[in-house]
């Protein structure tokens, strides 16, 4: 894969990338053209992070630092709004409070 934007970030929600923020995520993932990745180390294995299965099955906990990578059309944004919705807790934490920080 061609990588033309990558990044990584620390999942803090509670209960890490598990059902519902695995869902928003690869909801999101979804949303942009670009092939996009994900893995646990910079090494990987790499998986398609648009695929819910293969996220979920990841069992990211929280403290984990999660690699992103993408290619294609809209891969800086693709990887900037998954980053973002990390570092927002995935939509789900209390106003105000920050519980992401990326790495």
């Amino acid at each position: 894969m061609s990588v033309t934007a990558s990044a990584k970030v620390e999942i803090t929600h509670a209960v890490g990338l598990h059902a519902r923020p695995s869902v928003k995520f690869t909801k999101l993932a979804k949303t942009f053209p670009a092939t996009i990745e994900m893995a646990l180390t910079e090494d990987g294995p790499w998986i398609d992070a648009k695929s819910i299965v293969k996220v979920m099955a990841a069992k990211a906990p929280k403290g984990t630092v999660i690699h992103l990578r993408a290619s294609g059309e809209g891969a800086s944004e693709a990887v900037d709004a998954l980053v973002a919705l990390v570092t927002r807790d995935f939509d789900e934490a209390a106003e105000g409070d920050v519980h992401a920080r990326t790495a």
